[in-house]
């Protein structure tokens, strides 16, 4: 999780810093440049009024004022004559930066302008500002701004944006460490949570968190924990369930076969023995295709093939295969499938729905009692119906007996058979196909199952 916290660090730091970079720089430049423009505005609006006063009072006393002006302070001027010649100057240094003959001698140029721009590898700004009183009057006031205030400006402006430069990376690690403290560790917290789950141990405990995903995150793994212990405890329930109901029939099937063993059986005994293995074999049998069916419902690896089918040619088939059934237990088989209609569902499902809802509906049915197969269409839709007149079903396990092996894990009686995995099956399988069932029962008075789909 460290690794987290320092990805996060580095990632927030290194963006916020080349953001910050850029707008410094920005600024920076912004601010240098504004102070510049206004220097040479200030500087060329100074030498356009000394030109000014030069033309209108042209005199020896009039250029020793100008140049008295400039004396101090960190501007200069120099005037010249109309053939580059200084005519008075404020500083001798100045002129050693004296524009070029050629310059000062050209009458094409009349313009106020700047003639020296780089002020970073240049001690001065110059600007020039040509004059004419007559044929023999004419030159340049030439005007001289030093460029150490720029420069202290710029001193001034690294210094102060390198201290705000470092302020802000202090205050980054002040909100690395506060992030740090609100998002990574309760990610630890949710990390150990984790391995403990991964190692079988589910009594995982996490601190509420708020409204964001990181409380999100919290209520998703308490509530994985809660699940996987539920789904261990199931699984148990379930693999005990399975241990007991093979443990009968093979304890059946060892028990009969050393009866049917015995040399001194007559063949009707023999046979009699012999029958009742098959039976349990074949019962053993069925289980186990349950609990294929099962775990291929579980693993979804289980296909439904959905085609149109005639829904009265179907349950016709149906209930010619189970009448025998019902005639041998002396059970009333009514079926009503008044018209016809397509059915869009996989024809080999749904007759395994419908079978196993039929098993159960005779199975618990008595004697002189009837079982009602109804399929019809409303609404378009299919809606199938089985009612028996049977033993009925208590009303508080009434919600439980889709659930696997329920009969086993409430061992009600073993007088019926069966394992408690086909109603199981069959919601499974209704909802495989979008479906829905429900059930209607009363204690005594016998059970109504309707699929629709």
């Amino acid at each position: 999780m460290n690794k987290i916290s320092k990805k996060l660090a580095a990632y927030f730091i290194i963006s916020f810093l080349v953001l910050e970079t850029v707008l410094m720089m920005y600024l920076h430049q912004n601010i240098v440049h504004t102070r510049v423009d206004e220097e040479y505005s200030r500087l060329l609006a100074t030498g356009s009024n000394h030109r000014n006063v030069l033309i209108d009072h042209y005199s020896d006393e009039t250029i020793t004022h100008i140049v008295l002006m400039e004396a101090e302070g960190d501007r200069g001027v120099i005037i010249t004559d109309k053939n580059g010649e200084i005519i008075r100057s404020s500083d001798g240094k100045l002129e050693d930066l004296l524009p070029s003959q050629s310059f000062l001698q050209d009458p094409l140029v009349q313009d106020d302008r700047i003639i020296e721009q780089e002020w970073e590898d240049s001690p001065y700004i110059i600007s020039a500002h040509p004059y004419k009183i007559d044929e023999k009057y004419s030159g340049y006031v030439l005007m001289f701004q030093s460029t150490e205030p720029l420069e202290q400006l710029v001193r001034k402006l690294n210094l102060h944006f390198g201290l705000a430069g470092g302020a802000i990376i202090v205050i980054l690690f002040i909100i690395y460490s506060i992030l740090s403290k609100f998002l990574t560790r309760p990610l630890i917290r949710m990390k150990e949570a984790t391995e403990k789950l991964s190692d079988g141990k589910f009594d995982v405990s996490l601190p509420a968190g708020g409204n964001d995903e990181l409380g999100e995150l919290s209520i998703a793994i308490r509530k994985l924990a809660n699940d996987l212990e539920r789904m261990k405890k199931e699984r148990n329930e379930f693999l005990a369930s399975i241990s007991h109901e093979l443990s009968t029939p093979l304890t059946y099937l060892i028990g009969y076969l050393k009866v049917a063993m015995r040399p001194d059986l007559t063949e009707e005994e023999r046979n009699h023995y012999l029958l009742i293995i098959a039976e349990e074999s074949n019962r053993m049998k069925d289980l186990m295709k349950n609990l294929m069916d099962l775990a291929k419902m579980d693993e979804l690896t289980f296909l439904v093939s959905k085609s149109d089918f005639s829904a009265q040619k179907f349950a016709e088939d149906i209930y010619r295969l189970v009448q025998p059934s019902f005639v041998l237990k002396n059970v009333h088989l009514d079926l009503i499938a008044n018209k016809d209609f397509q059915i869009y569902a996989d024809p080999v499902r749904l007759e395994q729905v419908v079978l196993n809802l039929l098993d159960n509906a005779l199975k618990y049915s008595n004697e002189n009692t009837t079982v009602t197969f109804r399929i019809s269409k409303e609404q378009n839709r299919t809606v199938i119906t089985v009612a028996d007149e049977g033993i009925g079903i208590p009303e508080e396990q009434i919600d439980m007996i889709f659930e696997k092996l329920f009969r086993v894990e409430k061992s009600r009686s073993r007088t019926f058979g069966g394992s408690g995995l086909g109603l199981a099956i069959v919601k499974e399988l209704v909802e495989a196909h979008g479906g829905s069932i429900e059930v209607k029962s009363e204690l005594g008075k016998g059970s109504e199952f309707t699929i629709r789909m």
